[in-house]
């Protein structure tokens, strides 16, 4: 799949707030009782307006074979560039997610529409009934197939109905669309994840023919350090046939597996492999397996500058070796 992409995610936020002109170390004020909000879905949400930076810690067994257990708020351990930081809100995984399943259908993947269909199907039924659950597809552009809903049998009916596509790989505008325009801002206690099965071959890197993404790779990230959702890359592996076609270089797959690294880093997230497209039923459900063991974690800065810096973050695990935890680097303290 020479410029092709599939978009799955992990994330954390921080929640504007004005600090009071007291001093800094008088005791800061109590925080605001949360608010109970109806969605249109009928499931309601809890919105916290506080000055919590809040992060999505992902956890995971160091044995494949093992699942992790349930965990505490004991377990974890927050630091600040380099501070110890007290944990001020705790959630376990059983949180609902907004979840986008972003499709690669260009290059190699445009004519296997049947298994592109069946593999996303299955990531639909594997699923929890809580998540809400969005469907884009993209080759030059994004399709939104699906917008955010709880309902299976709707979103089915939307993926039979997907199409063979015309176009090049705009991969990096393609997940720069859903995480502004598909996830937005996040909105009440859902969490966010986009899902991205691709190469990660965007027509815009070297020896690629085709324009490519107007938006640039460093900007792309850059975009998902400030968004709240995880982004979870899974890689299909094309090269070979693609560059038997002579659609696409060795070189430009090389570059495309080590963008799709540093997407899953920025975002707190692994990264995932397919074989081939065969192989995304079982790399789908070790996803959203996975999804079910992300905490969120809050607490409040010790260093209350809102001068918009950058400020480094790093979870930890408390007597527990044989799992690792995961979260983005960091945040602007805006």
């Amino acid at each position: 799949m020479r410029s092709s992409l599939f978009v799955l995610t992990f994330a954390f936020y921080l929640f504007p707030f004005s600090l009071p002109a007291h001093a800094q170390d008088d005791p800061p004020p109590p925080p605001p009782k949360p608010v109970v909000q109806q969605r249109d879905d009928g499931i309601e949400t809890l919105r916290i307006d506080t000055d919590l930076v809040d992060l999505n810690v992902s956890v995971f067994s160091r044995d494949t074979k093992n699942r992790a257990s349930e965990l505490q708020q004991t377990d974890f351990a927050v630091m600040g560039n380099g501070k110890a930081e007290e944990i001020s809100f705790f959630a376990s995984a059983e949180t609902p997610f907004d979840l986008v399943l972003l499709i690669d259908l260009s290059g190699s993947t445009s004519d296997k529409l049947d298994l592109i269909r069946k593999s996303a199907t299955r990531f639909v039924e594997a699923a929890r009934p809580v998540d809400r659950i969005g469907i884009v597809t993209f080759t030059d552009a994004p399709l939104v197939i699906s917008n955010l809903t709880t309902d299976r049998d709707k979103l089915k009916a939307s993926i039979k109905k997907i199409e063979k596509p015309v176009g090049g790989t705009n991969f990096w505008d393609a997940l720069g669309f859903v995480l502004r325009d598909v996830l937005g801002a996040k909105n009440g206690a859902r969490r966010q994840a986009v899902v991205v099965m691709t190469d990660g071959v965007d027509n815009a890197l070297p020896d690629v023919p085709g324009p490519g993404s107007v938006m640039s790779f460093d900007d792309l990230l850059e975009t998902i350090r400030k968004s709240d959702a995880i982004v979870i890359p899974i890689y299909l592996d094309t090269e070979r046939e693609e560059i038997k076609k002579h659609r696409a270089v060795q070189s430009a797959y090389k570059l495309a597996r080590q963008q799709l690294a540093l997407i899953a880093e920025e975002s707190g997230s692994l990264l995932y492999n397919a074989r081939k497209l065969e192989d995304l039923k079982g790399v789908y459900d070790q996803v959203i397996r996975d999804l079910g063991m992300v905490y969120s974690i809050g607490y409040r800065p010790t260093n209350r500058e809102r001068d918009g810096t950058w400020r480094n973050v790093l979870v930890r695990l408390v007597n527990h070796p044989e799992l690792l935890a995961r979260t983005r680097r960091g945040y602007y303290a805006k």
